[in-house]
């Protein structure tokens, strides 16, 4: 996510494991890589992340909460992504298709409307 912009810049769908997080790193757009990466302790980041952009932090520093804040977002639109509903469904292939449906959406809505 663009800190300034509120963007979804990039996501990968699957567990917190390293691979998953390599396939989210692979996939962020080269000239955000260069920019300074603030996240929680997790082991998978640390070990993908490149040292010198890396800064794990705790919740207390505010440095996530509009991530953080995100996720709650996703979670309130996107019931499938809590599985405690009657819609959750098991299947990564749907999951995924409805999350680029909302990226897709989200991201349009970021844009500045013309006229």
């Amino acid at each position: 996510m663009n800190r300034e912009t509120r963007e979804v810049i990039a996501y990968a769908c699957g567990d917190r494991r390293e691979e998953t997080c390599r396939i989210l790193w692979d996939r962020i757009p080269s000239d955000y890589k260069k920019a300074i990466v603030f996240s929680d302790y997790w082991k998978a980041y640390q070990a993908v992340i490149p040292d010198e952009q890396h800064h794990p932090v705790g919740k207390e520093t505010g440095e996530t909460a509009h991530v953080e804040r995100w996720n709650n977002t996703l979670r309130q639109h996107l019931a499938r992504f809590v599985r405690k509903t009657l819609s959750f469904s098991k299947c990564l292939h749907m999951h995924e298709i409805c999350l680029k449906l909302f990226l897709h959406r989200y991201n349009t809505e970021l844009l500045p409307s013309i006229g």
